[in-house]
Order: C-alpha cells, then structure tokens, then sequence
C-alpha cells in the first residue's frame, strides 16, 4: 500500500494499515513470540495471512524471527521500532474505550479471546504454593462452559476438561460479566454484590483478585458509558 506522499502519517500507514497488522502487533508487544500464539490471539485469521503479513513486518524491520533452538519453527520478537508503538497503541485502545464503545456487539464477547487474556493476566508469584487451580464457568454458555487454568511454577495451562486437581478460585458468571471486571468497568465487589459474579476458594486469592489476576491494561482508562444491557426479570 503506497500514498504517494510525504507526510509521515502516509508513511507510518503504508506499515500499520493492512488488515490485521495492528492487531498482530499488538500481540507480539504483549509478549507472543510463537506462531501458534499469535494466532489464538488472533482468531479468525488464516494460517496463510498471518505468515504474509508476518514476512511483511519482518522486511519493514519490525519484527525479528529467530529459528527455535532444536525445534522446528520460529519466534517473533518486537525490534526497537514495533516497541516504540506500544504507546501508540495503548492510546488508540484509550481512544477506542471513549469514541469506538458503541460498536461493541455481543458476537465480540468471545470466549477464547477472553481466556487468552485471563492466562496471560495471572501472576504465579502471587499465587500460593507452586501449583494452582482457577476454573471459570461461563453460564451463557451451553458447551464447553467450564475452563482451567492450571498453574505450576511460572506455567499456565489451558484444560478444557476437569485436570482432576482440587480447584483454588471458582469464578461463576457470563462472559460479559467476566469481561467489565478484567477490563475495569465494574469492580469484582460490584459484580458479586449484584449477584452477576460468584466467587469461592481460598479466602487469602478471593479477597484481593486483582492482586494476582491482573486487570487490563486499560483498567483505569477514561472510557464512554457501558451500553445498557437488558436484564432478565
């Protein structure tokens, strides 16, 4: 994609602007370096597309790959330029959570994405112990509503069927529910109080969630309204 002109938000497009190319970077500055972690952040992008635009950034030199060590495959890493987008990017998250709200609809509640960002949000150092059990259970959801997450030392690892481990935090709401508490619109004391979260397990994990389940980075972001949900009676 060329413009033809000088300007260098021209030039800075003719990088960012083809589909998907904000949003891979986007993963790769939040710490994806394997293929196939990019591409569960990703979801809907083929295998194809993804490689392309991949081999794109790594001639506009903002991306290195490097060949896994004894495995077959590559990493992606940020150079210098792609991490001085981080801050671009959180702005325009910043001004996607004030101007660009409205064009949230239910289909983007999506569950995968949504557990991605809850595996990359835990702190083990936080958690008790060197083994840790945290299971969500989506009740909107009519198959495969309960996950795991099961962390071990510095691993976290997805099960979608009970590891047969005694679980230490059980969270019981629908995804949008689980969504405004990560992403800051409402709190966990809010959400339980209303009766939209349950929360059991250990009392030392369920009294300060945040302090092991990091928030979004956009947490304490400035951002329009919630869109009025319509409740049941």
């Amino acid at each position: 994609m060329k413009y033809g002109q000088f300007c260098p938000i021209a030039k800075a497009t003719e990088i960012l602007g083809e589909k998907w190319t904000i949003i891979i970077l986007r993963e790769i500055l939040m710490g994806a370096c394997r293929f196939n972690t990019l591409q569960r952040g990703l979801g809907s992008i083929s295998p194809a597309l993804l490689t392309s635009r991949l081999k794109s950034l790594e001639a506009q030199g903002m991306v290195v790959r490097r060949k896994v060590s004894g495995q077959k495959g590559y990493e992606y890493y940020p150079t210098e330029a792609c991490q001085a987008l981080l801050p671009v990017l959180i702005s325009m998250g910043e001004w996607g959570l004030v101007w660009a709200r409205h064009n949230v609809l239910d289909e983007d509640f999506d569950v995968d994405f949504l557990i991605f960002y809850l595996e990359r949000s835990v702190d083990p150092s936080k958690l008790i112990g060197n083994e840790s059990v945290i299971r969500f259970k989506f009740t909107d959801l009519t198959e495969q509503s309960d996950y795991w997450l099961l962390v071990k030392n510095e691993n976290i690892d997805l099960c979608l069927k009970d590891p047969g481990k005694d679980v230490d935090v059980y969270f019981t709401c629908t995804i949008r529910t689980m969504h405004d508490v990560w992403m800051g619109d409402r709190t966990y004391r809010d959400a339980i109080k209303s009766g939209d979260l349950y929360v059991h397990g250990e009392p030392s994990l369920t009294r300060n969630i945040s302090s092991w389940l990091r928030p979004s980075i956009f947490g304490e972001s400035k951002r329009a309204p919630l869109p009025a949900i319509d409740r049941p009676i």
